[in-house]
């Protein structure tokens, strides 16, 4: 069964999307099998895998007008993507009043998750009923966090509305981590930034670092992961090692709950 994963954030620019499409081809280097669900409009996360164009997309699901087959396409990186595009705009307003409206992605997913081992869930920077379709579908939730001033302040609140979908929409939603990003270790503003991070969260810090790498910055517009841009680069290192991290983590997880 696949461990459903929301890469999530309220706040825009922190890197959730380069995380995703970087997860995704590390874990698929570590011979899994990664589905990405491209759920933003802006569809960074579709262009940034080489997929260029998709007639059929995340929008087509919520209409139930398309099924998984004719939705998921395959990159060259050896993971699969439900792209996502400016067409995903109208998913508020088709959900908008139906009884079960965070629940269509989950419902989507079902027959796919024997196919997988990790689905990972690009999310717009927005709570709306894109997000919401996450949270409900997602066993767990990875959080890039920039390591700047209003970073913190950000993070309570997003945890508060993790809060509130576990009580009303899904009881057993957990964050596996949050993702220190674009990481500059020379800033004194960073350093204090990521060790308040460390002294408030504890072990809910991803020991991995991911740098301000420029190599990292490129790869999107080659329609690239970056370990396929630069496999070298510090940033393309640096998320095979997160990978790896996240790997560990949910194994271990399910190992202790096994235990219980």
């Amino acid at each position: 069964m696949a461990h459903i994963i929301s890469v999530t954030n309220q706040k825009g620019g922190v890197g959730k999307t380069t995380t995703a499409i970087n997860v995704a081809s590390s874990l698929a280097a570590m011979h899994k099998r990664v589905l990405l669900v491209d759920l933003d409009p802006q569809g960074n996360a579709t262009s940034g895998s080489g997929i260029s164009d998709s007639l059929k997309t995340c929008l087509h699901l919520f209409e139930e007008s398309a099924s998984l087959d004719e939705v998921i396409q395959k990159t060259v990186h050896g993971y699969d993507v439900i792209p996502g595009n400016y067409s995903l705009t109208q998913c508020d307003v088709k959900l908008m009043n139906h009884p079960r409206k965070a629940y269509f992605l989950k419902n989507s997913l079902l027959p796919v998750h024997r196919n997988y081992d990790y689905i990972l869930l690009d999310c717009p920077p927005s709570l709306n009923n894109l997000t919401l379709n996450a949270q409900a579908c997602a066993h767990q939730l990875i959080v890039p966090v920039q390591c700047e001033f209003f970073a913190l302040e950000g993070l309570t609140k997003l945890l508060g509305t993790i809060d509130q979908v576990r009580k009303q929409l899904n009881p057993s939603l957990q964050v596996l981590g949050l993702i220190r990003t674009m990481f500059d270790g020379r800033s004194k503003l960073t350093q204090h930034v990521s060790k308040e991070l460390e002294t408030h969260f504890s072990d809910r810090v991803f020991k991995t670092l991911i740098p301000r790498n420029v190599k990292l910055a490129e790869a999107p517009s080659h329609g690239k992961p970056s370990m396929y841009h630069d496999k070298r680069s510090q940033g393309a290192l640096a998320y095979l090692a997160l990978a790896a991290e996240i790997d560990r983590k949910i194994n271990m997880d399910s190992y202790e709950h096994l235990l219980e």
